[in-house]
Order: structure tokens, then sequence, then C-alpha cells
């Protein structure tokens, strides 16, 4: 017998014994680090970049700089730290630099999995004599400058800090998704720090038309950083545990392309599809976002009909649209109808079920969660009323796939 222990953020976590013959897969993440090692990766990273001289070389003393961070990250206060000392080491002085955090996309239907606000990890420990650490309003008009039109003629706004700073510095969470088969709006510049207008006609779009969507915001968010400017970002890789794995730093492109690489730790192969995936969640009391993200990736290498289990803390109840859908009614007209409406709350949720119904299909869903089986109500999903619930679900599985941090991962069949 395997002995795997998932933990799922309860006090104690999931002992799961699994046949030998019926284990296919124990996947978990890259490991990293913490700490004064987290900031020697950051180092060497800033010193030595791809394309691009380093980080020092960007600036010259008198420079006004913004550090801006978009998306989840690990240890942000360490790495903002290095970021600032590196900046000092060209010229710039501390009182010069603003820390500008913006907001986590979730409000209007799409955030990475467990996301905080930009910036917040750092409040209490943002290097001493930073001139200014603020939060960027996506609602506040003002806030923002007009910085072009996009390919179908619409606005590109950018925030006004961005645009006036004599150099911007970018620092960005880089993940996959699997909801979108791999590619994740995490850690770039637009629509994080946009207008909230334009995030709402990112996730209509998202949502109506699928991936096809995603072409606007490519175009828009290449655009947005040309306008800028933008020559100097530094893209994250977590570890498991929120620890830093990889950190990339260069032009945005060259930046965003060496962090792809340096990721490929969290895309295991798995050699055949199981009939039961046992998923955990990197942060495990995450929302519906992290949720759907750990259901795609357990997803795509459990077989049709098999069973999908998410172990975690939610305790979000899922949105009226979700529920509507689960009950028994038809996906597309509900869909349109949240869309045409126009609320935000409505939109997210419309985007989540059609990408859940998308990625789901007709796996078995089943939750161990702080969720009670009456707040699952009719909506078709699995209550694991206990622990023991799930390990006599993967004891008596004839094949098995577990996955550590699921909602990071995007597993490939051999």
């Amino acid at each position: 017998m395997h002995r795997i222990t998932l933990d799922y953020g309860a006090d104690d976590p999931l002992l799961l014994e699994v046949a030998d013959d019926a284990l296919v897969a124990d996947c978990r993440g890259p490991r990293g680090v913490t700490g004064a090692a987290a900031r020697r990766l950051v180092t060497a990273a800033t010193d030595a970049p791809v394309e691009s001289p380093p980080l020092a070389a960007h600036v010259v003393p008198g420079d006004r700089v913004v550090i801006a961070l978009a998306g989840t990250m690990p240890v942000a206060a360490d790495v903002v730290a290095v970021v600032v000392d590196r900046l000092t080491t060209g010229g710039v002085l501390p009182a010069d630099v603003t820390v500008l955090g913006a907001p986590p996309l979730e409000a209007t239907g799409h955030a990475p999995a467990g996301a905080a606000p930009a910036g917040g990890a750092i409040m209490s420990g943002a290097p001493a004599g930073v001139g200014t650490i603020a939060a960027f309003d996506p609602t506040s008009e003002p806030q923002t400058s007009y910085m072009a039109a996009d390919e179908a003629g619409r606005p590109i706004h950018l925030a006004r800090a961005l645009v006036d700073a004599d150099v911007a510095v970018t620092i960005g969470g880089w993940s996959w998704d699997p909801a979108f088969g791999g590619r994740s709006l995490e850690g770039e510049l637009w629509p994080a720090f946009s207008r909230r207008q334009c995030r709402l006609d990112l996730v209509r779009s998202i949502t109506l038309r699928g991936r096809r969507g995603l072409e606007a915001w490519k175009g828009a968010n290449r655009e947005a950083t040309w306008q800028l400017g933008a020559l100097a970002s530094l893209r994250l890789v977590a570890g498991r545990g929120d620890t830093l794995a990889a950190v990339a730093f260069g032009p945005p492109e060259a930046a965003a392309a060496r962090a792809r690489t340096l990721a490929e730790g969290w895309r295991p192969v798995v050699d055949a599809p199981a009939a039961v995936a046992i998923a955990s969640l990197s942060d495990p009391h995450g929302g519906l976002a992290a949720l759907l993200r750990g259901v795609a990736a357990a997803a795509r290498v459990t077989t049709p009909g098999g069973t999908v289990c998410v172990a975690s803390r939610l305790a979000e109840r899922p949105g009226v649209i979700f529920a509507r859908w689960r009950e028994g009614a038809p996906l597309e007209p509900l869909v349109k109808e949240a869309v045409r409406t126009g609320d935000p709350l409505l939109v997210a949720d419309a985007f989540r079920t059609r990408l859940f119904a998308r990625t789901l299909g007709d796996r078995r869903l089943v939750l161990l969660s702080d969720l009670d089986e009456e707040s699952l109500g009719d909506l078709d999903i699995g209550h694991a009323a206990t622990p023991e619930v799930v390990e006599r679900l993967a004891h008596r599985a004839a094949s098995i796939a577990i996955l550590h941090e699921a909602d990071r991962m995007l597993p490939r069949l051999a």
C-alpha cells in the first residue's frame, strides 16, 4: 500500500492509503524557498536578466519609479525589498519609489486561486523609506490615463501613477490556468491596472466567446505594455506552500517566456487517466475561482464518467447561475441572460459556470469543505461529511491520481 498525506488546510491532513497497483500518479509541484534564499533568487535574476540590462541599469539618480504588483505572488515583501535595493544601487532614492498594488480580478469574474489584493502582503513589511505604498482603485477613473485604442477602437487606460512614472517595474506571479487550457491572466499589466469597465468587458467577452475572447485581451495587453514603455518585468513562479520556486527578469515578453519554462514543474506527466482524482488547493480557504482551477486540473487526468474529489476549506456558496445549471436548466440561455443583465456578480457567476461545465464534463464531483450538505442542496455534488469519506474513496479506487495544490497545475497525459 502507498500511504500519502494530503494537506487540505485542516489541523490533521488526509491519510490516503492506495493499493500499489491503483496509484496512477502522486503529483506535487516544485519545492521553493523563503526568506534569505528567496531574496538571493530575486537578486540573481535582477542582476543577470534575459535580454535586458540588470535592473540597476534601468534607472538613473532622480528617477521616480513605480513598482507595480499584479496577481498573487509568493514572498512579496522579500521580492519588493530586493527590487528596492537594486533600484537604490542604480542611484534612486527610496523616497522616490512608489509600490502600487492592483486589486484582484475576482470582483469582475476572474482571479487566480486564493487571490488577495496585490501588495497587501508587503504593507507591514515594506522596506524602510519607500515613498508610497498604495492600492490602485479601478473604479476611480481619475486614477487612470488614456494610452491608446485597441484594434477594435476600444480605449486602453492604465493607472496614472504608472503613466507618470519615469520608470515602471512590473512584478507579477506567473502560473498555469487549467480552466483555460494553460493560459493565465495572472500577473499581467492589463486589465489589472485598467478601469473597471475594461475588466467587465473582458469577462463578458470570455464568457460569451470562450478562449476566442482572449485574443482581444492579448492585443490590449501588448499595446498597453508597449505604450507604457515597460522594459523591466519580474515574473515569479511559486513553489509548494507559497514559497518561491523561480524568478525571471527582463522585458515583459522575454520574462514571461522564461517564467513559462521555469514553471514546467507544475506540469506533471500522468501515465494514464484515473477513475478517481483527489485534489487539494494551494489556498485551502480559496473561493470558487480556486475550486474551478482545481477541478479543471484534476479533470484533465480523470476518465470521462470518473470522480473528481476536492478537499479544501471552501466556504463560498455557489452562485445562482451555477445552481440553476446544476439543477438542470440549459446552460446557454442562463449564460446569455446573465450577460444581458450587466450585473458584475451574475456575469462572474456565468463565467465560472461555463468554464466549470466545460472542464468537468460528465465527471462526478465530490467536495470535502466547510460547506454543509444543505448548502450544496440539489447541485448534484457529492458531500464528503468527514475526511474518512475521502480516505475510503481513495482506498477503494481501482485507479487514482492525487494532485497536491491542483489549482496551480496543468497536468498532462503521457
